[in-house]
């Protein structure tokens, strides 16, 4: 029985006192062995064909010319996530991106190499960056402000937004699952249909979200050349 709503989300939830929910994130590594089969299969076959589609998308946004390669750390990012989300929405597995710990790791990581890459190789373009062109003269000082703080909270807005949209979803699946004992049949059939429609919108909000963390990370990247 769970004595608190939100233990779900707890990570010290053990297992004959084995702490193995963070093993959750290392079950991507079980979907590896497709790729190296000599006859690629149907699942293979997609995967590779939205790894494409990102990867010239991605292209778009940054310097591909000087900058080759880049793009695959990107789509490592979207697939981590994307695996992570899509695993937490099966019963008894953890939600590891649903936690500060993981999101915040990631983005702040990611922003840190920005900045440091950014300020050490293009000074004068992160300078100029941090006043828009047009901007008067008294307002330059109020306007380096502004940009300095929007810029140093992107790393905690990507993982607020990652961790809140995870929690709010497998929150309200818990609130209404646990409703299921006081109710009649006739409400029951309904509760399971609202349950599996739920269901379904939370499979696209983790496709969503791993798609919107890795396209404002881009940008971010994208700023700093």
């Amino acid at each position: 029985m769970m004595n608190n709503l939100f233990s779900i989300f707890d990570p010290s939830t053990n297992i004959f006192n084995f702490s193995i929910n963070w093993m959750s994130s290392f079950l991507g590594l079980l979907f590896i062995p497709f790729s190296f089969w000599l006859i690629p299969n149907r699942h293979f076959i997609l995967w590779n064909n939205i790894i494409k589609k990102l990867h010239n998308e991605f292209k778009i946004l940054l310097n591909f010319d000087n900058n080759k390669g880049s793009t695959f750390i990107f789509i490592s990012l979207f697939s981590f996530i994307l695996f992570n989300n899509f695993l937490g929405l099966f019963p008894y597995i953890f939600t590891s991106t649903s936690h500060l710990s993981i999101s915040l790791t990631l983005s702040l990581s990611m922003w840190l190499t920005f900045m440091l890459f950014g300020w050490i190789n293009n000074s004068k373009h992160m300078f100029i960056h941090m006043i828009p062109q047009g901007t008067p003269s008294i307002l330059m000082p109020f306007m380096v402000l502004i940009e300095t703080i929007s810029n140093i909270i992107r790393p905690g807005t990507l993982a607020i937004r990652l961790t809140a949209n995870m929690i709010a979803g497998h929150l309200l699946l818990t609130l209404l699952s646990n409703t299921g004992n006081i109710m009649s049949t006739y409400l029951l059939v309904f509760l399971i249909i609202t349950q599996i429609i739920l269901l379904m919108l939370e499979s696209a909000v983790a496709i969503i979200q791993s798609y919107v963390i890795t396209i404002l990370s881009t940008l971010y990247s994208s700023e700093t050349n």
